[in-house]
């Protein structure tokens, strides 16, 4: 499912001109993958000392308090309500991308966005996989806001193909899925954000060949550089980006993949963008969710963030993979997904939207 190198992104064949050079950049030239760590101890005598001290500059001065505040409000996110999300997903059965299966899922997700009131796009398109043509649907649900400017929120909705076993993927990709529409809803019901927000389901994240690296693709526009099996739906997404000279527009992307483990503990992705990360993680501690919102670092290699990041783009992966055992397994059922999990991630990015929106407008291009 996670590679530990870079892939490069899909061109279609209409974009792959335009795309290559976004290809062939690496990821270690677009992020930052070391974390300066800040001063957690400064008293309140001394406010001012946190405005002064020395860090990058892409670290927002709002993040830098790591210090609980009990009585911060959270959000209106409803865990049940997401774990009834993923239940209803599990009951479809396993959803690689191209089943019917799927099919029924992303007709689920549509038919939920609708009820928020949201604008509903469905992006099909057709990648060739290992396994032949398959037709892929990404679905995206604006929120508009006072500017154009774009935050996007989203997660894989397809579930790794197996021949061996039933994978009914309750954690990868049902949790993030189920989190995704509950954060859309409270999102629609608050009314006019200052950004506008794109909450994006896509197709194909996952490989169809056993492992992340087994299988290639052809590469009709370079054939000396065959494109990656998996990732399908976000390297598509990035190249309509491109055609569509949008790309500007999407000032952040947060991700959510297997964020539901009832026993939740996510590091911080090594590949993420800092402040992006840190306004994420430092909101987690200061609304009581430091124990689920870790400082210990997560390998995670390619995920649905990486075409974002290569075109450089802010990105932040929200994922626990190193420690959720039933990774890619039989036992990624329901029983491994809390709705006190649900909440915990949904609540952080819901509280934290306010001070990415200040972060951007105060960068303002």
């Amino acid at each position: 499912m996670r590679a530990l190198q870079t892939q490069h992104i899909d061109s279609r064949i209409g974009v792959a001109l335009i795309n290559m050079t976004i290809i062939n950049t690496p990821l270690k030239q677009l992020v930052r993958t070391s974390f300066q760590s800040l001063s957690r101890s400064i008293v309140l005598a001394f406010p001012l000392l946190l405005l002064g001290c020395p860090s990058s500059t892409n670290k927002p001065s709002e993040a830098n308090s790591a210090t609980p505040v009990t009585n911060v409000a959270k959000s209106d996110f409803d865990g049940d309500r997401a774990f009834e999300h993923v239940r209803k997903q599990v009951e479809f059965g396993p959803r690689p991308a191209g089943s019917a299966e799927l099919e029924k899922t992303r007709g689920y997700i549509i038919d939920q966005l609708k009820s928020y009131g949201l604008k509903v796009t469905s992006d099909e398109f057709h990648a060739t996989t290992p396994l032949g043509d398959r037709r892929m649907v990404n679905v995206i649900a604006e929120l508009p806001g006072e500017a154009s400017d774009v935050v996007i929120i989203g997660s894989h909705y397809d579930t790794k193909y197996f021949k061996e076993f039933k994978f009914v993927g309750a954690n990868d990709a049902g949790a993030s899925t189920g989190a995704l529409l509950e954060v859309a809803r409270v999102m629609a019901a608050k009314g006019k954000p200052k950004l506008t927000y794109w909450f994006v389901f896509f197709d194909g994240e996952e490989a169809f060949c056993k492992d992340w690296d087994d299988c290639h693709n052809p590469n009709p526009a370079d054939p000396k550089n065959p494109l990656p099996d998996n990732l399908y739906g976000s390297r598509h997404f990035v190249a309509q980006l491109v055609e569509k000279n949008d790309l500007k527009r999407v000032r952040a992307m947060i991700l959510f993949d297997m964020m539901g483990y009832k026993n939740l503990r996510l590091g911080r992705d090594e590949l993420s963008t800092t402040w992006l990360q840190d306004i994420v993680w430092q909101t987690a501690k200061q609304i009581g969710y430091g124990q689920q919102f870790i400082d210990g670092r997560e390998g995670v290699g390619d995920d649905d963030h990486a075409p974002f990041l290569r075109a450089g783009i802010p990105s932040l992966d929200i994922i626990q993979l190193s420690t959720y055992e039933p990774w890619h397994t039989k036992d990624d059922t329901l029983d491994k997904v809390s709705a006190k999990s649900l909440k915990a991630v949904g609540d952080t990015v819901i509280v934290s939207l306010p001070k990415i929106e200040d972060w951007v407008l105060s960068r303002a291009k």
